[in-house]
């Protein structure tokens, strides 16, 4: 799946503005962990379960997202990355990202806060992928629509899978992407610290059951 009818532009999209964007959904995320709970109750088997499925996904999103800057980090829009975890998908960071929003609403127990954070993710991710999409056209020009029309635009595709026999990367960039993705494991602590408080009375109860 490639992007229909991008217009190249001279000016790279400020990453400014996707992070307000994910900020106030992080910042609506915690409020949800105050108003709501999750219908299955801490300790069942069902509960466990997902806690269990999401943590896998938000681990898998930690080392994605590292695997990725290991090949765009400090590169990204000024050379054009094909190879590595960037031959098989065009947006592998959003990708893992996305894979992490949906793992921090199984974490929490409930499989409808995982599908609106990880559609939430997904929108957000899709806007930005575009308007780089956009700037990297104009500045790659046809190596850069050569390879949109090969590569899948979100959804690896494993079978495209090529890579360098050397491999440079920014330690600066790679530092900062393992100190964000402690963020996502920080919320494994965090609901249950809430789950705990609740529990305990110190809190209040929840407003909303989610399923």
């Amino acid at each position: 799946m490639t992007y229909a009818s991008l217009k190249p532009v001279s000016k790279a999209f400020v990453q400014r503005k996707r992070l307000i964007f994910v900020r106030v959904a992080a910042a609506l995320a915690v409020l949800l962990l105050f108003l709501t709970k999750p219908a299955l109750s801490e300790g069942s088997d069902g509960h466990e379960t997902l806690e269990f499925v999401g943590f896998c996904l938000v681990l898998a999103c930690v080392a994605g997202r590292l695997w990725s800057i290991l090949y765009v980090g400090g590169k990204k829009n000024e050379e054009l990355v094909s190879t590595g975890p960037f031959s098989i998908s065009q947006n592998p960071l959003y990708f893992f990202s996305t894979v992490g929003a949906v793992g921090i609403g199984l974490l929490y127990g409930s499989v409808l806060v995982a599908l609106a954070l990880g559609l939430a993710s997904f929108l957000i991710f899709r806007v930005t992928a575009r308007k780089e999409a956009e700037f990297l056209l104009g500045k790659f020009g046809p190596a850069y629509l050569a390879y949109i029309t090969r590569t899948p635009r979100f959804w690896p595709n494993p079978l495209l899978y090529r890579d360098n026999d050397e491999l440079q990367f920014s330690t600066r960039a790679l530092k900062r992407t393992f100190y964000d993705g402690l963020y996502f494991l920080a919320i494994f602590p965090a609901i249950e610290l809430i789950e705990y408080l609740r529990q305990t009375g110190v809190l209040f109860p929840a407003f909303i059951t989610l399923y």
